[in-house]
């Protein structure tokens, strides 16, 4: 039945960036369907207790500390992870940050923060957990994108770059490791209302309820997105419902790039 392919029963999902927002939200969503998720972050407090929200509910989850810009955090946790759940079958690389300047007011380290982030991150996680999975039968690797990965926006260009190679990124990926039955696409959201959005307003100096306001008033849908809206596209291109879907991008943007 079409109903059973959006199962993840007895799965493993990892989630990065899961301590708040998208990733928190499609965290819960995986396990609701019943996968053993992993939440990594770079915050342990948040993280922790994100992690305690959800197995107070019932779910099967833990959260591991991970910097995704370091080789060797990434390298450790993804042997932490096989030798405790001998498999991942999927891999949500969502871990982003922005940062709302030009190139002429972006200072190089806060380029080199953004597409550390945003664009190594995923690479990184990625070249660990790959072979883990191509041991097992393949899997399904998620990336965030962005709609601004797709055209560009104001004020966001080290962003943007980031977002556009995430996209492609994605993409290689998908031919490289097809053959091992691993697929990998990207979702591109719009506007959410996450902590990364109302810090989006401080970073411009626009009054939040303003920003945000302005973020959702000129989409067909006329809304911000929340993070499960996302979250539930993630949970359609991890499971076996977009099995025969690999090297590309699934906007969810309330009509925004339209």
């Amino acid at each position: 039945m079409e109903k059973d392919y959006i199962q993840l029963k007895d799965k493993v999902s990892i989630v990065t960036g899961a301590a708040s927002g998208i990733g928190y939200a499609t965290a819960e969503l995986l396990a609701e369907v019943g996968s053993n998720v992993i939440l990594l972050d770079i915050d342990k407090e948040k993280g922790n207790l994100a992690s305690q929200n959800l197995r107070d509910k019932g779910f099967n989850v833990n959260f591991l500390k991970c910097d995704v810009t370091n080789a060797l955090d990434c390298q450790h946790v993804s042997e932490q992870i096989n030798r405790e759940y001998g498999n991942v079958n999927v891999l949500f690389n969502n871990a982003g940050i922005i940062k709302r300047k030009t190139v002429v007011d972006l200072e190089e380290n806060e380029w080199d923060a953004v597409l550390n982030v945003s664009l190594k991150g995923v690479y990184l996680l990625s070249k660990y957990i790959i072979p883990i999975m191509a041991c097992h039968d393949g899997g399904s690797i998620i990336n965030t994108g962005s709609g601004w990965g797709l055209k560009g926006g104001d004020k966001a260009a080290a962003y943007c770059a980031a977002k556009a190679g995430v996209v492609n990124l994605t993409k290689a990926m998908a031919i490289d490791h097809g053959p091992q039955n691993i697929r990998v696409n990207c979702i591109c959201p719009g506007d959410t209302d996450t902590p990364l959005l109302r810090d989006e307003a401080k970073q411009l100096q626009v009054e939040e309820s303003v920003f945000l306001k302005g973020s959702a008033i000129d989409r067909p849908l006329a809304r911000l997105g929340t993070p499960r809206d996302i979250a539930k596209g993630v949970l359609f291109l991890a499971s076996d419902l977009s099995s025969w879907m690999t090297g590309t991008e699934l906007v969810i943007d309330g009509g925004g790039l339209a």
